[in-house]
């Protein structure tokens, strides 16, 4: 005999695995865009910005030619907030730890790593697996970025999409603009494809 509880219990482990499929991504889903953000799309993934926070995309005449998308925060004809994707920046890339190696390296000189993480991405299920690391430096004031010496903050994510193309998500802000709910909400709009 099936009792009323049977019924809460099975419906309740339904909806537990239910809410674990949807926060841990199955392959080919998207992540989820906090309201208010924007998405720069790439061929190998896509990532959010936070467009209320005055974020805009760079057209594409406007970027650096390592940069496949960014968005910047400008204030007073100075950048101080990016989000930028790079890809196939390194060759002999397999997987996510040698795409943070390769990344990780281009950091910076006078940057203070605070920590390295593994993380999943939402998207393509063999290119799920990439790597976070967390630092600050200091502005050089120079190509219209933040007065020098101002302190930033950055976070740079690093995997290998599902073609081995290597990217790289870079996010740097002037420190204390975004919180670290902020960061961790770029990190998890990323889409790898």
């Amino acid at each position: 005999m099936t009792t009323k509880k049977t019924y809460r219990t099975i419906g309740a482990t339904a909806a537990a695995a239910l809410g674990l499929a949807l926060l841990t991504g199955c392959d080919g889903e998207s992540a989820a865009l906090p309201q208010g953000w924007e998405k720069l799309d790439t061929k190998s993934l896509s990532v959010g910005y936070p467009g209320e926070k005055g974020y805009k995309e760079q057209p594409a005449a406007g970027r650096a030619k390592a940069n496949a998308a960014v968005a910047l925060k400008e204030e007073g004809g100075l950048r101080t907030g990016m989000v930028s994707v790079q890809l196939d920046f390194a060759t002999g890339v397999d997987d996510a730890d040698e795409a943070a190696s390769a990344a990780g390296a281009g950091i910076g000189l006078g940057a203070t790593r605070k920590g390295t993480e593994e993380v999943r991405l939402a998207g393509a299920e063999s290119a799920r697996e990439a790597r976070r690391i967390d630092y600050e430096f200091t502005s050089s004031g120079e190509d219209r970025t933040s007065a020098q010496g101002t302190r930033m903050t950055g976070v740079v994510v690093a995997g290998v999409d599902s073609k081995d193309v290597p990217f790289a998500v870079r996010i740097n802000a002037v420190k204390g603009s975004l919180s670290s709910k902020d960061l961790d909400a770029f990190v998890d709009s990323i889409t790898v494809k």
